[in-house]
């Protein structure tokens, strides 16, 4: 894979395209009334996204489709591991967070990783929309976008699945934990 151009090779678009095939087709819960041949097409003429998902692949998103726009005729893949994406986790909310952070320092940053696979984080509402089709981070939780008036203030917002119901959080943006990674989503 060519990392620079953020390609991939004829046969790793294939692979992944049967992964998503299979995926699609073990979840109809996330995609009732869609056709998999009519989103296998959107992928064949976007394979620059390819790169995106097959990221979100990699560290342990497991994407699938969960939504068609009419309107603007695209589909939203996201993030539906069980639990936050595994490679993804142990990271504060963004990098005004990840400098403040004199020592213990995590790697990276939630939405310096986000920006580089390609992907965006969800918002509140689409992270609850999200549960209405399993139940995700029982174990862990997620950062989500947050709000621009409560990341002035020092803080932002992660969910969790507990108790059967969704809970939404803030922290200081500058924590993180084993548990807390983030979900993304990509339109395409």
């Amino acid at each position: 894979m060519n990392n620079t151009k953020k390609e991939l090779s004829q046969n790793e678009q294939v692979e992944l395209v049967n992964i998503l095939k299979v995926r699609f087709e073990k979840n109809m819960n996330r995609h009732m009334d869609m056709e998999w041949d009519k989103i296998q097409t959107k992928l064949e003429i976007n394979t620059e996204k390819l790169w995106s998902l097959n990221e979100m692949e990699k560290t342990g998103g497991e994407p699938d489709v969960v939504g068609y726009d009419s309107k603007n005729d695209t589909y939203t893949f996201c993030d539906c591991s069980i639990e936050s994406p595994k490679n993804r986790r142990s990271f504060c909310y963004d990098q005004e967070a990840l400098d403040w952070r004199k020592e213990n320092k995590p790697s990276n940053s939630v939405i310096t990783m986000a920006r580089n696979i390609g992907i965006e984080l969800l918002s509140e509402e689409e992270y609850r929309e999200l549960q209405k089709t399993g139940s995700y981070d029982t174990k862990t939780s997620s950062w989500l976008k947050t709000p621009p008036e409560i990341r002035k203030l020092g803080g932002a917002i992660f969910g969790d699945f507990r108790y059967n119901n969704v809970f939404i959080y803030h922290n200081w943006a500058e924590s993180y934990y084993a548990a807390r990674g983030f979900r993304g989503l990509l339109k395409i």
